[in-house]
C-alpha cells in the first residue's frame, strides 16, 4: 500500500511538473515583455526609430558610393578641351556627392587655385554633413537605451520591495513576480536595443567614412588635373 501511495505520488509530480513546463512554453516573447510595464514601449518606440534610420541612412549612403568609374576620365578629358559646360551637365546627369563637389570645383575655375581647393572642401564637408544626418541619433539610442532598460530595474525593485512590506506575513513568491519581471525584462530589453543600435552606428559610420575617403581622391585628382601643364 505504501508502494503504491509512493507511486501515485512520483506520478502527480510529474504531471504538475509538466504542467508547468507547458505553462512556460506558453510564455512567448510579447507577453514576457509586456511584463517589463511602460518602460517596454519605450524601448520598443526607440527600436523602431533605430531600425528606420538606419535601413534609410543605409541606401542613401549605399547610392553615394556608387558612381561611373569613367566620370572623372570624361572630366578631364573636358577640361583639356576647355569644354567646362559639358563637364559641367556630365556632373549634373550624374547627381552624386562626388559629381556635385567636381560642379563646384568647376564653376570656380578661373579663381586661384587655393579658392578652388576651399570651395570643393567645402562641399565635400556639406556632403558629409547630409550623410551623417540622424546618425547621431543611433549613437543616443545606443547608450541611453540601456540606462533606460536600468531605470526599469530600479522601478521594479522599488515595486517588489513594497508588495513585500504591504503583504506582511502572507508574502510568496506571486507578490514578488510583478516587480521581478519589470526588473529583469526592461534590463535586458535595453541591453538589446542598446546593442542593436550601436552595430547599426558602427555600420553606418564604416560605410560614411569610405565616402568621405573617396570624396578625398576625387578632389586630389580633379586640383591635379588644373595643376597639369596645358
Amino acid at each position: 500500500m505504501n508502494l503504491l501511495q509512493i507511486q501515485e505520488a512520483v506520478n502527480d509530480l510529474g504531471t504538475a511538473a509538466a504542467e508547468t513546463v507547458t505553462q512556460t512554453e506558453k510564455l512567448s516573447a510579447f507577453e514576457l515583455a509586456t511584463k517589463g510595464g511602460w518602460i517596454m514601449i519605450v524601448l520598443a518606440v526607440l527600436s523602431i526609430i533605430a531600425v528606420y534610420i538606419f535601413i534609410e541612412r543605409y541606401i542613401v549612403v549605399t547610392r553615394a558610393t556608387k558612381y561611373d568609374a569613367s566620370f572623372m576620365d570624361r572630366i578631364r578629358e573636358y577640361m583639356k578641351d576647355g569644354k567646362l559646360d559639358s563637364a559641367k551637365a556630365l556632373c549634373r546627369g550624374n547627381s552624386t556627392p562626388i559629381s556635385r563637389m567636381i560642379e563646384k570645383g568647376l564653376s570656380r575655375i578661373g579663381r586661384p587655385l587655393g579658392d578652388i581647393n576651399s570651395a570643393i572642401e567645402n562641399e565635400g564637408n556639406i556632403e558629409v554633413a547630409q550623410l551623417e544626418r540622424g546618425v547621431n541619433i543611433l549613437a543616443m539610442i545606443a547608450s541611453a537605451a540601456p540606462m533606460i532598460g536600468f531605470l526599469g530595474t530600479v522601478i521594479g525593485m522599488i515595486r517588489a520591495f513594497y508588495d513585500m512590506s504591504m503583504a506582511g506575513n502572507n508574502l510568496d513568491i506571486t507578490t514578488l513576480s510583478n516587480g521581478i519581471y519589470t526588473a529583469m525584462v526592461t534590463t535586458v530589453g535595453g541591453l538589446i536595443v542598446g546593442i542593436v543600435a550601436y552595430f547599426f552606428h558602427a555600420i553606418l559610420s564604416t560605410k560614411i567614412q569610405k565616402v568621405v575617403n573617396l570624396l578625398e581622391a576625387k578632389a586630389t585628382e580633379f586640383m591635379d588635373v588644373l595643376n597639369e601643364p596645358a
